[in-house]
């Protein structure tokens, strides 16, 4: 169904192919996961089925691909839009329309189908994705997670013979996530539908692959082989699969399921053993480098809360987004809210930092109101980095966007600069931001925000768009701002960061909080919220592999 033939890619003015010499074959009718490290060109293999690249990126492509026998050289991506439904990473660039079901019937009108069809896909479409309630809101209104299901329906309905989809569930939590699978599942099996598809989030998706692409890193040749096979060798893998090289298990499993079979023995091993202290956040080894020189002075008495909501309840768009809402977060206390799309965790960061005003109850950030603040004062106590980065960005170039950080901030000129080169050592003044890989361009927002040092930092999706090294680089940070007193609040849907940094989870769902605990009670008595380590390893408390891989030294 697809065919690469010796395909290299080169950008104009880079100096080195974004990708070369890949020669393989999509079989129809089958799931193959593209994967890889950040930044090795795993979007443009996407791009080049679907004819955007070289059609729309530029460049020039060497080597031929075709899909269903058309060569992508010689059609533009209009003239494969029968053939190929393309998702990309950000929903919001593909919506062209207003509401949920005038975006799924679009595609259809371009291709000209008869209304009664229209009408019978998009229904089929509403109850595969589970989007029926939302047929007739304005998507602007959407989560980022429900944006994401309308933004594949989209290109359901005019049934494709090929699905590409870059980063399908990375704004999915782990429910929404398991159905949109399942639906890509049915597509494969009973319509013999070819999926191409590109996923950091291996924990969710390798084990529905019928073959891996790995694209090693720059220079390597790609290759394509069974999930089991590449994922022995691949410099990115799953928890499942990283503890199955931990135990020395053979073969590797994919699978939850696959891996508690053979794990008797490494529970055996582990019998009497606990996790280290602060489970769920380990605190550094070493001493924690600081981020900023001087440290605050120690306070004898109990810290007050940098932020507090007491009965907060918002309406946004005549729905109700939270309601009753009881929060405090203390320094250095880091607080992941989880919880299905639309569950309120974005609005709740907003009503933190003043972007929304409570309808009832009240909120306070640095003893302040956030919502009657000034935002020049409210920077010194909370920042914000939003599920897109690039809404902080304006600038055209790095050096210029820190400069504008550190005005905003009234800090030191250069404050910025030396965060960013502390945080980040590689990226250099003269980029675009634009340019920039999705965990760079993360960092140098969260460079921007902590310019005005803010004792309260609010991350929303942090880890969409990360691979797993982008993401180990980034807990890394997070664990040394929370180590020197700064408090973290977190949106996630990523169950393995949260067990991985948090030392509190804050479930909300339908806009109530319905837990709030230590992270190792909480999303291990959550089947959906429960990371990998955790189900396979249960009854044990253990919550990540570098948990029992301490252990198992000690």
């Amino acid at each position: 169904m697809i065919r690469f033939e010796n395909v290299s890619v080169t950008y104009d003015g880079a100096a080195r192919p974004a990708v070369r010499d890949v020669d393989l074959e999509v079989p129809e009718g089958e799931l193959v996961l593209v994967v890889g490290p950040s930044g090795v060109g795993k979007s443009t293999v996407l791009g080049a089925v679907s004819g955007l690249v070289p059609h729309f990126t530029g460049g020039t492509l060497h080597g031929r691909v075709t899909v269903a026998g058309r060569d992508t050289r010689t059609h533009k991506p209009r003239e494969l839009a029968d053939v190929v439904g393309t998702v990309g990473q950000d929903p919001l660039s593909h919506f062209v329309t207003d509401t949920v079901e005038d975006e799924l019937a679009y595609g259809m009108e371009s291709l000209g189908l008869p209304p009664d069809v229209m009408r019978r896909r998009v229904e089929e479409t509403l109850d595969l994705l589970g989007l029926a309630d939302l047929r007739d809101r304005h998507i602007s209104t959407l989560s980022g997670g429900q944006q994401q299901r309308v933004a594949i329906g989209s290109v359901l309905t005019p049934h494709p013979k090929v699905l590409v989809l870059d980063e399908p569930t990375s704004a999915l939590d782990p429910a929404a996530a398991e159905e949109v699978l399942a639906v890509l599942q049915r597509l494969v099996h009973d319509l013999g539908t070819t999926i191409l598809m590109a996923e950091h989030r291996l924990e969710r998706v390798v084990q529905y692959a019928d073959q891996v692409v790995l694209l090693p890193g720059p220079g390597e040749r790609p290759w394509m082989g069974a999930p089991a096979e590449v994922m022995a060798v691949s410099p990115v893998c799953p928890p499942v699969v990283e503890l199955g090289r931990l135990a020395g298990w053979s073969p590797l499993p994919l699978s939850v399921r696959d891996a508690r079979r053979g794990a008797a023995p490494l529970r055996e091993r582990l019998e009497g053993k606990q996790p280290g202290p602060d489970t769920g956040a380990p605190r550094p080894a070493a001493p924690v480098k600081r981020l900023f020189g001087r440290a605050k002075k120690e306070n004898t008495g109990a810290p007050e809360p940098v932020a507090e909501a007491r009965a907060l309840a918002v309406r946004r768009d005549r729905v109700q987004a939270l309601t009753r809402v009881d929060l405090t977060v203390s320094p250095g206390e880091t607080v992941a809210l989880m919880g299905r799309n639309g569950a309120g965790k974005s609005t709740l960061l907003s009503a933190l930092v003043g972007l929304v005003a409570p309808s009832s109850g009240s909120v306070r950030t640095g003893g302040a109101v956030p919502h009657r603040t000034r935002p020049r004062d409210l920077v010194r106590k909370v920042g914000l980095v939003p599920q897109e980065p690039r809404d902080l960005l304006y600038a055209d170039t790095v050096a210029a966007e820190c400069a504008a950080a550190d005005r905003d901030a009234e800090a030191e000129p250069g404050t910025c600069r030396a965060l960013l080169a502390e945080l980040l050592p590689s990226v250099a003044d003269d980029m675009h931001p634009r340019d920039l890989s999705e965990g760079q361009r993360l960092t140098l927002a969260l460079a921007v925000v902590l310019t005005a040092r803010p004792p309260l930092l609010l991350l929303d999706e942090p880890t969409r768009g990360l691979d797993y090294a982008a993401k180990a680089r980034l807990t890394a940070i997070l664990r040394r701002l929370a180590a020197e007193g700064h408090a973290i609040v977190m949106a996630t849907h990523d169950v393995e960061l949260a067990a991985e940094l948090a030392h509190r989870v804050v479930l909300l769902a339908e806009g109530e909080v319905i837990a709030d605990g230590p992270s190792a009670e909480v999303v291990v008595a959550s089947p959906a919220f429960a990371p990998q380590v955790a189900k396979i390893l249960a009854p044990q408390p253990w919550l990540t592999v570098a948990q029992v891989k301490e252990a198992l030294e000690r």
